[in-house]
């Protein structure tokens, strides 16, 4: 870099030791710049910025970041940072000193302990990425991630974690850094941190498949991976970004992540890749060669550490890639990750189910059922000789009360081990109940639209019990399409039906046993017909959920009669033998924290 134009930058910054904390060794740390100083405009300052964190204004938030190329000493992201993390906390904001105390309850004491700190199982040794931080600075990232393990239990594998511990390190204090993380890990909205090893394989899968689409490097990686295969190289996607990417690229992708989540990796993983393809297109050039010699693994690794492309460059290739919206992502994360589970399911069958304990009810999903069985048990008075509203049984067949309740439970078990494992955790709360609010559609889109997923369960009044694990808000019904046509169906592949009563069954979207299917012959991705993926569609008229040469469950808007036939999205014969019913209740439930 010229002299002069080092000096301006330095003008306006702080001297590298004092831009960083003291944990931090700065002396390898190399300063980028894009263009010569009084080329562009002014870069935003926090205060600045922080109008538009203040009031939400997303879109700006997010242009601004995107365009603003922060030098790495910039005082900027000692306050931008925490305040992009803050926006993603759960729940309530944590208290002062509550970090210190979570240390005294570990460790016994807040001094740094002499001896290495041990690390969760969830990391292993080489996810330990230091960057630029001393002894003491690696030991702080040490105690931080090990707090994050006590106080999360449920990560079980999480390789990201660690790098951007120490990437938070470099601006901010011990306590501020664990904050972020926590926030980060605790996002609902968006995802950050993968911390199980499905959606770590999720991840890397779903990189290869919107490279299938948007890069045409990728079939080019396909050629050139030989023997190991492209699966062997997308496996490393996220340390192309967190290990081999200069300091400098990677602290401008963390500006972007941490505010528009996991998306800017798989964006800045695309781009990788089609500026590696640029730059290998000729067959004598130099990274064709070493593609060729060291396998294309190795090749990507080392043009990532001699990055050709600025990082403005390298950032304006991942946000100019089209159509890869943030809604076309979900859809691939959620199809690979029903496909990986679909297998799981096939592996199980072979005896090795045994050895996972995936399906069975947590304590807290155990809880969270015995409510639901609460719940779902009538409210009436003592008088009352009825003893279920969902589930009738002869009264010669129970004792007693408690003998009810618990058939009841093992119903709700058998439901409860049908929904996907993450939802398990949250606490049932009953949204809509015709018994209380009556029987309106208009009620039903008022307490129920904005929940996401829902429970629908209908008993009719012949006694059939049965209803839908649905996705996908009913809001949605809403939404138009990209040409402003009102999208006639929505949801996804979790979507289910299920039986409870005479008969227990669950019909899962066919699309799982496709790709199940599929996966398990190693041949060629099995695509499913349009009809095969109507989930649910809605309006002021009626409900509808399955779709295809008929509709598995269709209410009326007064929520009094419906009708059930098979259809192809689920494949399941109709619900009630007479396919026409009569609705005695219908009750819906949401999943608080969901």
């Amino acid at each position: 870099m010229p002299s002069a134009m080092l000096s301006a930058v330095l003008e306006e910054e702080p001297d590298l030791y004092e831009a960083f904390p003291p944990h931090v060794d700065p002396t390898g740390i190399t300063i980028l710049t894009d263009s010569p100083p009084g080329k562009k405009a002014p870069l935003k300052t926090y205060e600045e910025v922080q109008p538009l964190l203040q009031q939400s204004r997303k879109r700006d938030l997010k242009l601004v970041i995107r365009e603003n190329s922060w030098p790495i000493n910039s005082p900027v992201r000692a306050a931008l940072w925490p305040a992009l993390c803050r926006q993603h906390q759960h729940g309530k904001s944590m208290l002062d000193g509550f970090y210190w105390d979570m240390v005294t309850q570990v460790f016994g004491t807040v001094e740094l302990p002499d001896k290495p700190i041990m690390l969760p199982p969830f990391v292993e040794a080489t996810h330990c990425l230091g960057y630029h931080l001393t002894r003491k600075g690696r030991a702080v990232a040490d105690r931080v991630v090990s707090v994050l393990g006590y106080a999360c239990p449920d990560i079980t594998y999480s390789p990201s974690l660690y790098p951007i511990t120490a990437a938070l390190l470099h601006f901010m204090p011990e306590e501020e850094c664990y904050h972020c993380m926590a926030s980060l890990v605790a996002s609902k909205e968006k995802m950050f941190i993968t911390q199980t090893k499905l959606h770590n394989e999720v991840t890397w899968k779903t990189v290869m498949q919107i490279a299938k689409k948007h890069a045409s490097a990728a079939q080019q990686l396909s050629r050139l991976s030989g023997a190991i295969g492209p699966e062997r190289i997308y496996a490393d996607w996220q340390w192309w970004i967190l290990a081999a990417l200069p300091f400098p690229h990677l602290v401008r992708v963390l500006d972007c992540f941490f505010n528009e989540g996991i998306k800017v990796f798989y964006r800045v993983a695309l781009a990788i890749l089609i500026l590696f393809h640029k730059h290998c297109a000729n067959t004598s050039s130099e990274w064709y060669a070493e593609a060729s010699k060291s396998g294309v693994d190795h090749a990507i690794d080392k043009f990532c550490r001699n990055m050709p492309a600025s990082p403005t460059k390298l950032l304006r290739t991942a946000f100019s890639i089209r159509a890869l919206s943030s809604q076309y992502i979900s859809r691939v994360f959620i199809k690979t990750e029903m496909t990986l589970k679909s297998k799981q399911v096939i592996t199980g069958s072979r005896l090795v189910r045994s050895r996972s304990s995936d399906n069975l009810p947590t304590s807290q999903s155990q809880v969270n059922i015995q409510m639901m069985s609460h719940t779902l048990t009538i409210r009436e008075s003592p008088r009352s000789s009825h003893l279920a509203l969902w589930f009738p049984f002869p009264n010669a067949v129970f004792k007693d009360q408690r003998q009810h309740s618990s058939d009841l439970r093992q119903k709700l078990f058998t439901l409860w081990s049908w929904l996907p494992v993450r939802i398990t955790m949250y606490q049932p709360v009953l949204l809509y109940t015709t018994e209380e609010h009556g029987c309106s559609l208009t009620t039903f889109y008022v307490r129920v639209e904005h929940h996401e997923p829902t429970l629908l369960m209908i008993k009719t009044c012949n006694n059939e019990v049965f209803g839908a694990y649905c996705s996908t808000r009913w809001f949605e019904r809403n939404q138009k399409d990209e040409r402003g046509n009102r999208q006639a169906y929505f949801g996804t592949g979790e979507t289910f039906l299920f039986s409870l009563y005479p008969e227990r069954a669950k019909y899962p979207w066919v699309g799982c046993s496709a790709s199940a299917a599929a996966a398990e012959g190693k041949g060629e991705e099995h695509r499913v017909a349009h009809g095969s993926e109507l989930f649910m569609a809605a309006d002021s008229k009626m409900i509808t959920i399955g779709g295809g040469d008929g509709q598995a469950i269709w209410m009326d808007e007064n929520i009094r009669f419906g009708k059930t036939d098979r259809c192809s999205t689920f494949n399941n014969p109709p619900l009630c033998p007479s396919g026409d019913f009569e609705i005695r209740v219908l009750e819906v439930y949401g999943f608080s924290g969901a």
